[in-house]
């Protein structure tokens, strides 16, 4: 963890060079402010039929650590909403979702 999962409808989808460079981007706001060990960070993406919102919805679930503080989380979706800005053009929805240690059942 934490893994992101950004939401493109399936039309604005960017150029595959553009998703590289956001999930270099998004790998370094995880290592850089959540202080993710690089092997544990998932990012993926999935293109979408639109059917109401914005153009692109990210969710980012993390687990909840003492450094993970409210102001940090502030920080890093502000960074990863300016990543995704340059990126595909587009504003997102971001939704974090931080979860407990002992609330996590994981394999691989």
């Amino acid at each position: 963890m934490p893994n992101i999962t950004i939401y493109i409808s399936a039309e604005a989808m960017p150029p595959d060079h553009a998703l590289a460079e956001l999930t270099e981007q998004c790998s370094r706001l995880c290592v850089e402010t959540l202080k993710a060990a690089l092997q544990n960070v998932h990012i993926i993406y999935v293109a979408v039929r639109q059917g109401r919102g914005l153009p692109v919805f990210t969710e980012v679930r993390y687990r909840l650590e003492p450094f993970r503080t409210p102001p940090v989380m502030e920080a890093f979706m502000d960074k990863l909403d300016e990543a995704i800005r340059h990126a595909t053009g587009l504003t997102a929805r971001i939704r974090c979702f931080g979860h407990t240690g002992s609330t996590l059942h994981a394999r691989n």
